[in-house]
């Protein structure tokens, strides 16, 4: 029988090749199943609560001279 020999550098050339494959369709799943979701409407907009944070600037310089 003729077996085959796989060196540690062709095991991780294949390792590097099933994840970065793995991590290649999941990366394109998640493009293509947001473009789908927004399509037809699916997608939750998130709120910005900065915008809506209303902070009063006062001057420290003022202060100082009142007291």
């Amino acid at each position: 029988m003729n077996f085959l020999y796989f060196d540690p550098g062709l095991g991780a050339m294949i390792v590097q090749a099933v994840v970065a494959a793995a991590a290649g369709i999941l990366l394109f799943s998640k493009n293509v199943m947001y473009k789908v979701k927004s399509f037809f409407g699916l997608v939750k907009e998130e709120e910005d609560t900065y915008d809506s944070i209303d902070i009063e600037e006062q001057d420290t310089d003022t202060d100082d001279k009142k007291n």
